[in-house]
């Protein structure tokens, strides 16, 4: 569905803020950086979008370039690291191309259209990478935009015959077609490594609604969908196993546990509560809601119900509404204890970043009256019993939001309790092998929660204008990446006693592209 979000902050921008300027460059200072007890000479970096440097829904150059792990060698090079190779696309645009077709959008930037209003929309073009034009490696980046913690280990991920369950992404930079993404990191013998995977096992459930299945229980990860949630044990298995696997030529390396998503902008920016409404249209409402109850209560009675036990099931659909905001309503499955199957939200629950903002001002969320409705209305206003179909019409009017545009609280519980398990493991594993550990929850959970400040401005959750986050509200911006980089830095540091050098954070962009695209 088209996102129609209102940006008018935005406007305030100036296109894109300028960045403030640093004194006391890196390279005055190269006598004081060691790299300690660690060997940073062959760093390879593993992971899934995070890792690749995808940003703005899409992967494109200068978001490789702006990479968290590109950032670090850059960083590492003052300490006796060697090149890093990446493995580019073709072009800014971001998109694929398999056999000249296609199959993945470009990315996103904020353009004004005819309305005056800013809105994410696809940079206009067409992709110039071609999946199948195969790049000769190695390439120290293997992070796999799309990748779970299972996938690094599973063959023919990168066999363009095995699409979909395949990734186009590493079918580009494969050794070979049955190679894993662990068998290509361990052929270039890391002497240090980053690893951070198990986002997409959880986050693919997020971001479709909570509309997979939580396999928990479920050791075979052959089986699952590709919007469920791994089971803890599967992840702890393999997330072990890959640690120990890349210890076996690397002296040190570290990892990063897995954000809570619902801090996100994805799931932060449209509130739960912005049904507003003015004091008539709250009289509406309530109104309907009301004789929703009532009718329903006497279909349950017809039905042969007691009196006591149909009002008091019914009663739940007499929703009241006030001036000002208000909780949309939501679509949940029929049940005997909700046999209409809509109800309110609750203050915890969330919507996501691409619900249809203009379908939310016709209705959807609430109801949608037509003239038809009206009709059953005045019947009852009138005394009158409604017709078996005009109670339908009735009840039909109520448009809540899908499934797929909430994540409501049982959802949110599951994500929750899945991540907690799959930091355990991360932790766990870290300490186990004495690696350097970076708790990126904590960290984009400061995002969310006031923000961090750096030299020359502040970092929040806001979306499109907070510095953290990309257009596509999940993965960061440079700026972002590069505060991660830094935690990075500083966890290495603590652990293996090197000394190095830190990246000003307002060197880079945490503004959108705006317009045509431009950086």
């Amino acid at each position: 569905m088209k996102n129609t979000i209102k940006y008018m902050a935005l406007v305030a921008l100036g296109l894109v803020a300028c960045e403030p300027e640093f004194d006391n460059s890196v390279e005055e200072n190269e006598g004081f950086y060691t790299n300690g007890e660690a060997d940073f000479s062959n760093y390879v970096a593993l992971g899934n979008s995070l890792t690749a440097g995808f940003a703005d829904n899409a992967l494109y150059i200068q978001g490789q370039e702006n990479s968290y792990p590109n950032i670090l060698a850059q960083q590492f090079s003052h300490v006796g690291g060697g090149e890093f190779t990446q493995p580019l696309m073709n072009d800014n645009l971001g998109g694929l191309l398999l056999g000249g077709n296609q199959i993945q959008g470009t990315r996103l930037i904020l353009d004004v259209g005819a309305s005056g209003e800013p809105a994410p929309t696809n940079i206009p073009g067409t992709p110039t990478t071609e999946i199948t034009n195969t790049l000769s490696g190695p390439f120290n980046n293997m992070g796999v935009p799309g990748a779970k913690s299972f996938h690094l280990v599973a063959p023919g991920y990168g066999n363009v015959a095995n699409l979909p369950s395949a990734n186009p992404y590493f079918v580009r930079f494969r050794s070979s077609e049955n190679a894993t993404v662990l068998e290509d990191a361990l052929a270039q013998n890391p002497t240090f490594f980053s690893l951070w995977i198990g986002n997409n096992d959880v986050l693919s459930y997020a971001v479709s609604g909570g509309t997979g299945v939580n396999q928990i229980g479920n050791l075979d990860p052959s089986t699952y969908g590709s919007n469920d949630i791994t089971d803890p044990n599967v992840f702890a298995q393999v997330f072990s196993s890959q640690v120990s696997a890349l210890m076996q030529s690397a002296s040190a390396g570290v990892v990063l546990n897995i954000p809570n998503v619902t801090d996100t902008a994805f799931f932060n920016t449209v509130p739960n509560d912005a049904l507003v409404l003015d004091a008539s249209q709250a009289t509406s409402l309530t109104a309907y809601f009301s004789a929703v109850s009532q009718v329903f209560a006497g279909v349950l009675m017809s039905q042969g119900v007691p009196q006591e036990q149909a009002v008091a099931l019914a009663s739940q659909y007499a929703i009241t509404f006030n001036e000002g905001p208000n909780r949309f309503i939501i679509d949940v499955p029929v049940t005997q204890a909700n046999p209409l199957g809509f109800r309110q939200m609750t203050q915890d629950e969330l919507i996501q970043l691409q619900v249809d903002q203009e379908a939310l001002q016709n209705g959807y969320g609430s109801v949608v009256i037509t003239p038809m409705v009206e009709q059953v209305l005045a019947i009852l206003m009138q005394g009158g019993t409604p017709s078996p179909e005009e109670v339908n019409i009735l009840f039909s009017a109520v448009s809540g939001l899908d499934d797929g545009d909430v994540l409501d609280s049982a959802e949110i519980t599951e994500i929750e309790t899945a991540t907690a398990a799959f930091n355990a493991t991360i932790e766990n594993v870290a300490q186990a092998h004495g690696l350097a550990y970076v708790d990126a929850n904590a960290l984009l959970n400061q995002v969310a929660d006031g923000g961090i400040v750096f030299d020359g401005g502040m970092v929040t959750s806001e979306f499109a204008t907070g510095g953290a986050f990309s257009l596509d509200g999940i993965h960061l911006t440079p700026r972002g990446y590069a505060i991660v980089a830094n935690r990075i830095i500083e966890a290495v540091n603590s652990t293996y006693n090197s000394t190095v050098p830190m990246v000003n954070v307002g060197d880079y962009n945490g503004g959108p592209a705006i317009g045509s695209g431009a950086q």
